[in-house]
C-alpha cells in the first residue's frame, strides 16, 4: 500500500521525502522490522522507541513516523529514507493499522464493552446470545480473541495493541464474522489503540476505584473522562444507571441513542424479582411487552447487571426471547464465578475477582447460599494501586468466615510486602486469617481444612494460567492443583480407611485369641 494513503485522518503532520513509495507493514517493534516496513517509534511508560529507530533503519525500515520533539540529530538519515512527524505516534499508529488494513472494523457490527466490572462476563453472555441466533460471532477480551467457539489466540492484556487489533479485526472480516463483541480498556483509549475504530454500540458497566496509579490514571474523574471517549466516538450507547458514574451518561451525551439498563433506579430495562441460589440467579425483567423470568448460570446478583446489558444488545438486534433465555441459561465464563468439578465433600470455586468491589460482590454473593464456612484465598498485584490491597483485606475480614492472605502476580514487588500492606485492612476486623505466602500451599490449607458444607473462593486469578515473577510468566493452573491435591487427599482418606479396617480386623483375631 502507497505510504500517503496510510496517513489519511492524521492531523499536523511534518513529512520528508517521498510519500508515494509502497509499504510492506507497519511495526512499532524495531526487531521485526524487515525491508520495506514503516517504523512508528512509540514512547512507553518504560521505553522510548525512538531510541530504537537507528536499528529499525538498519533492519530494512524505508520510512519513520516520529513525534514531535524526538532529536532528528541522532537518526543515521539514508538518502531515500522517509521521515515523518506527527503530534502523537500511538494515534497515527492506530490510524495508520485501519487504513492497512482497509478498516475492518466497518465490514461487521462491533460492540464495545468498557467498565472497571462486568466485561468480560458481558462479552461471553452477548457471543452466547447471538451464536444462538445462528450469527457468526467474534470475540476479543481479556481472556482470549474467539470467533465462535474457536480459539483464535490467548490474550494477556484486555484490549490488543492497535496493529494487533486491527489484525484481528481482517481475519474476523475475511471470515465473514457478522457481530463482534469486545472488551475496551481505559488504557486502550488513553494509548489510543482503538482510534480508527468503528463502533456501533458501546457499553458502559460501571466504575469503581481501581485502576488509580501513576502508569494508569490520576483520579476518578480522569478514569471516568477517558471511558467518556467512547460515546464521543460512537452514537449508540447501553449504559448502568445504577452506578454513580454511568448515571450521569445520557445528560452528558442528549444527542446520542441511550439504552438504560438497573435494578435499583430508573431504567429503560429493568430487573425484579431476583433470586440467588448456589448455581443461579433468576429474575424478571420485559423482553417483549410483558414480564418474562431469565435465568442465568452464574450465581449472583451482579449477574443480573450484566445480563441486563446483554439483553439490551439482543434487543437491539431483535433477538427474540427464547433465544435470550436459552444463551443465558446456558453461558459460562472461564474464571468468573467457576464453580470446579471437585467431589461431595469439597466446593471450590474460582473467580477473577481483583477489586474490593469484586471481592465484595463475590464474598457477599456465595454468602447468602454457603451453609457452612466461606474460606477465602487471595492475594494483591504487584505495581499495581496499592490503596486497594488494605481495603481487600478489610473486605475479606468482614465477609469470609477465614481467610488465607497468599501471592498473587507480585511482578517486580516482594510478594511480603504487599501482604504487609492487605494485612492493614484485615487487622481492622475481627476476622480469621492467616497468611501463607506460596499460593500452592495457600489452596492446600484451604482444601485440608473445608468441609462438606464449605466453600473455598480462589480469588484474583481466574481464567489465569500463569503467575507473574520478577518480569517472568511463570505456568500456573489452579484447577490443575485443586484437582491432583483432592486425589491425593482421596488416596490419603483411602489409605487411612484401610488402615482403620485392618487395625479393626486385627483386633477381632486378637479378640478370639
Amino acid at each position: 500500500m502507497e505510504l500517503k494513503k496510510l496517513l489519511v485522518g492524521i492531523d499536523g503532520i511534518k513529512a520528508k521525502g517521498n510519500l508515494d513509495i509502497d509499504i510492506e507493514a507497519i511495526e512499532s517493534n524495531s526487531k521485526n522490522i524487515k525491508n520495506g516496513y514503516v517504523f512508528v517509534a512509540i514512547k512507553g511508560y518504560k521505553e522510548d522507541g525512538h531510541k530504537y529507530i537507528n536499528e529499525a533503519i538498519e533492519n530494512g525500515a524505508v520510512a519513520i513516523v516520529i513525534e514531535e520533539g524526538c532529536d532528528i540529530k541522532s537518526i543515521n538519515v539514508k538518502e531515500d529514507l522517509v521521515i515523518i512527524m506527527v503530534k502523537n505516534t500511538r494515534e497515527a499508529l492506530a490510524k495508520m493499522s485501519a487504513s492497512f488494513y482497509g478498516n475492518p472494523s466497518t465490514k461487521f457490527k462491533l460492540i464495545g464493552i468498557t467498565g472497571t466490572k462486568g466485561k468480560t462476563t458481558t462479552t461471553f453472555m452477548i457471543k452466547q446470545i447471538m451464536q444462538e441466533a445462528g450469527k457468526k460471532v467474534g470475540l476479543i477480551g481479556t481472556i482470549a480473541t474467539y470467533i465462535n467457539d474457536e480459539k483464535i489466540t490467548e490474550n494477556d492484556r484486555t484490549t490488543p495493541e492497535s496493529i494487533e487489533l486491527q489484525k484481528t479485526f481482517k481475519k474476523m472480516a475475511d471470515e465473514n464474522v457478522e457481530i463482534v463483541v469486545m472488551e475496551v480498556s481505559s488504557q486502550s483509549i488513553k494509548l489510543h489503540r482503538v482510534d480508527g475504530v468503528n463502533f456501533d454500540i458501546v457499553i458502559f458497566t460501571n466504575l469503581s476505584e481501581d485502576h488509580i496509579s501513576p502508569n494508569e490514571h490520576e483520579n476518578m474523574q480522569e478514569y471516568f473522562n477517558t471511558k467518556l471517549e467512547l460515546f464521543k466516538m460512537c452514537k449508540t450507547g447501553i449504559v448502568n444507571t445504577d452506578d454513580l458514574y454511568g448515571a450521569k451518561i445520557p445528560n452528558l451525551f442528549p444527542e446520542n441513542d441511550i439504552m438504560t439498563y438497573g435494578i435499583d433506579n430508573y431504567a429503560k430495562l429493568l430487573a425484579k424479582d431476583i433470586t440467588v441460589t448456589n448455581s443461579y440467579v433468576d429474575f424478571k425483567v420485559k423482553l417483549t411487552d410483558r414480564n418474562e423470568r431469565v435465568k442465568t448460570g452464574i450465581p449472583g446478583r451482579f449477574s443480573v447487571y450484566n445480563s441486563l446489558a446483554a439483553i439490551c444488545v439482543a434487543q437491539k438486534f431483535g433477538i427474540s426471547k427464547e433465544v435470550i433465555q436459552k444463551a443465558l441459561w446456558e453461558v459460562r465464563v472461564p474464571g468468573r464465578s467457576e464453580l470446579v468439578v471437585s467431589n461431595e465433600e469439597k466446593t471450590v470455586m474460582i473467580d477473577y475477582a481483583h477489586t474490593p468491589e469484586s471481592l465484595e460482590n463475590i464474598l457477599q454473593a456465595i454468602k447468602t447460599y454457603t451453609r457452612g464456612r466461606v474460606i477465602c484465598v487471595f492475594g494483591c498485584g504487584g505495581d499495581r494501586d496499592k490503596k486497594k490491597r488494605p481495603m481487600m483485606g478489610e473486605v475479606a475480614g468482614k465477609v469470609a468466615d477465614y481467610t488465607i492472605v497468599t501471592s498473587d502476580n507480585p511482578r517486580g514487588e516482594d510478594p511480603k510486602k504487599i501482604i504487609e500492606d492487605i494485612k492493614q485492612g484485615i487487622n481492622k476486623t475481627k476476622g480469621k486469617y492467616e497468611v501463607i505466602v506460596d499460593r500452592t500451599l495457600a489452596i492446600k490449607k484451604a482444601l485440608t481444612m473445608s468441609k462438606e458444607r464449605d466453600i473455598v473462593l480462589l480469588a484474583g486469578k481466574g481464567h489465569e494460567m500463569y503467575q507473574e515473577i520478577k518480569g517472568k510468566k511463570i505456568p500456573y493452573d489452579e484447577r490443575k492443583i485443586i484437582k491432583d491435591y483432592i486425589a491425593e487427599l482421596e488416596e490419603k482418606n483411602k489409605l487411612k480407611e484401610e488402615k482403620s479396617k485392618l487395625k479393626e480386623k486385627n483386633e477381632k483375631i486378637d479378640n478370639q485369641n
